[in-house]
């Protein structure tokens, strides 16, 4: 039997928990952002004042 066709299960398993915390955490941000949106996403515009 070849070596070549091992699987690491444990590290396989570690990968794919780790994706399955990921999506989650990104599916939080998402919410957190619609819920709270970010005062940094909307610039205010410097500009002069007009003379009189």
């Amino acid at each position: 039997m070849s070596q070549d066709n091992l699987i690491d299960f444990d590290a396989e398993r570690a990968r794919r928990v780790h994706d399955i915390k990921e999506k989650r955490l990104n599916e939080m941000r998402d919410a957190f952002e619609q819920a709270l949106p970010l005062n940094a996403a909307k610039k205010k515009s410097k500009r002069k004042p007009k003379k009189r």
